[in-house]
C-alpha cells in the first residue's frame, strides 16, 4: 500500500520537449499517491499507463465538475460553473451518452476527410504568407493559431464576415500578451456569439455541424439551448488550443530530431504514424483525465474511496517504460497508437480524427513547401507555456 503523504501539484516542465522530471520517479516509487492542489483540495495522482486506463474505463469515475470532490485546481466563481454545467465534458451517463451519440457522426473518419481539401487550402494560404515575410516568422501566429481557428470556423458554420472577430477572440484566449480581464471578456464574447449562432441555426439550420445538430435535436430533444451553446464552446476549446499547441511543439520536435525529420520528408505517407508518435511524445493536455469517484475502487493496490478526486497524468502514462521502450526517444516506427493523448474510455476525445488530419496536412505541407525551415532561437530560449497541464509555446520564431 502506498502511504498518504501529500505533495503539491502540478509539477512544472523544465523543458518543452519532456514531461516534468518528477513523473519518472513517481512511476517507479509512488505510482498512486495523493497531492494537494492550488485550490486546497486533495487528489490521487496516477502516473502509470495501466492505472490511467483503468481509471478512465471505470463506470464509477465521474466527470461532474460540481462534485465537491472533483479535483479542481481553482475554485471557480458560480457564474463560470454555471456555464460549465451544460458542457458534455462535465457530464456522466446517461446524459453524456445521448449527447455524444448525437455528435459522433460529425467526427467519423469518413466525414472528416471531406474537410481535407479546405484544410489544405487554409494551410497553403498560411504557408504562402510565411514565405512572403521578411526575416524570422513567428510560426505560432502565422500557422499554429490560424489553421485550427479557421478549421473550427468551417466546422461550426461561422459566417465568413464573422471570421475576423472569431479569430481575434480565439487568439486572445491563449495569448500570453493579453490582459487577464481582456481574456475573460473574449471568453464571454465568444459565449454570447455562440448563443447568437445557435439561435440563428434554430431559425434557419445550415449544412454544418451546429445546423445538423439543431435538426437532429428537434427529433430527439437531447439538447437544450444552453447545452448546444456549451457544445460549441467545447468544440472550440477542444479543437483549437490543443491543436495549435501540437502544431508548434510538433515542429520543434521534428526540427530537434533530424533523423525522424528526414524520414518524414522522404516518405510523406509516414505522416499518420509520425502524428501519433508526436502526440504520445508531447501529450500536451495532461489533465483531461481528472475524475471524482462515485464508488470505492482499488488501483495499483491502493484503495481510492468514493468522493475522492483522481488525476491521471497522460504525459506520464505516455512515457511509461513498461509500455514504451526508451520513451524519451521520438521514433516514428514505434507504432504506439495506444497512447493517452486523446484520453480513453467514454470521454475519449471525439475530435481526434479531425486533429490528426490537421496535423498530417500541416506537417507534410510545411516540409514540402519550406524544406529548409529552421528554428531562429535555441529551444532553451523559446517562451514555453505550462497552464495547469496544457502545454505549448507562446512564440516560435523560425526562418524560412
Amino acid at each position: 500500500m502506498t502511504d498518504r503523504q501529500n505533495s503539491t501539484y502540478p509539477h512544472p516542465r523544465t523543458c518543452p520537449l519532456q514531461p516534468p522530471r518528477e513523473y519518472a520517479s513517481l512511476r517507479a516509487e509512488q505510482p498512486v499517491g495523493q497531492v494537494t492542489l492550488a485550490s486546497g483540495r486533495t487528489a490521487w495522482l496516477l502516473t502509470r499507463h495501466e492505472h490511467i486506463r483503468q481509471l478512465l474505463a471505470s463506470p464509477h469515475a465521474s466527470s461532474n465538475l460540481a462534485d465537491p470532490g472533483y479535483p479542481l485546481h481553482f475554485d471557480a466563481p458560480p457564474e463560470v460553473m454555471e456555464q460549465l454545467r451544460p458542457v458534455m465534458l462535465a457530464m456522466d451517463p446517461p446524459v453524456h451518452t445521448a449527447q455524444r451519440k448525437m455528435v459522433i457522426p460529425e467526427f467519423t473518419a469518413k466525414r472528416v476527410l471531406r474537410l481535407r481539401p479546405r484544410i489544405e487550402e487554409i494551410v497553403d494560404e498560411c504557408l504562402s504568407a510565411m514565405l512572403a515575410a521578411e526575416g524570422p516568422v513567428d510560426l505560432v501566429e502565422a500557422l499554429a493559431l490560424p489553421v485550427p481557428s479557421l478549421v473550427i470556423s468551417e466546422l461550426l458554420g461561422v459566417p465568413y464576415d464573422d471570421r475576423a472577430f472569431f479569430q481575434d477572440r480565439t487568439r486572445k484566449l491563449v495569448s500570453v500578451d493579453v490582459d487577464p480581464q481582456e481574456r475573460n471578456s473574449a471568453h464571454q464574447e465568444l459565449h454570447e456569439y455562440f448563443a447568437g449562432l445557435v439561435a440563428a441555426q434554430e431559425e434557419n439550420p445550415g449544412d454544418d455541424l451546429l445546423g445538423r445538430l439543431v435538426v437532429r435535436n428537434r427529433e430527439t430533444g437531447t439538447f437544450d439551448r444552453a447545452e448546444l451553446i456549451g457544445m460549441a464552446n467545447v468544440l472550440l476549446v477542444g479543437g483549437f488550443e490543443t491543436t495549435a499547441n501540437m502544431i508548434s511543439l510538433g515542429v520543434v520536435g521534428l526540427l530537434e530530431n533530424p533523423d525522424q525529420l528526414a524520414r518524414l520528408k522522404a516518405d510523406p505517407e509516414l505522416a499518420p504514424q509520425a502524428v501519433d508518435e508526436l502526440l504520445r511524445y508531447f501529450s500536451i493536455a495532461d489533465q483531461v483525465t481528472s475524475r471524482v469517484m462515485t464508488a470505492d475502487i482499488e488501483i495499483g493496490g491502493v484503495l481510492i474511496r468514493a468522493g475522492e478526486g483522481v488525476i491521471g497524468l497522460s504525459a506520464s502514462g505516455n512515457h511509461d517504460e513498461a509500455v514504451y521502450a526508451d520513451p524519451e526517444r521520438l521514433d516514428f516506427e514505434r507504432g504506439g497508437r495506444h497512447h493517452l493523448a486523446f484520453g480513453h474510455g467514454i470521454h475519449q476525445c471525439i475530435g481526434q480524427n479531425l486533429a490528426k488530419l490537421e496535423l498530417e496536412v500541416v506537417f507534410n505541407a510545411l516540409l514540402a513547401r519550406i524544406p529548409g525551415l529552421k528554428l531562429a532561437a535555441p529551444v532553451s530560449e523559446l517562451p514555453f507555456k505550462d497552464s495547469m497541464g496544457v502545454y505549448g509555446l507562446h512564440k516560435l520564431p523560425v526562418t524560412c
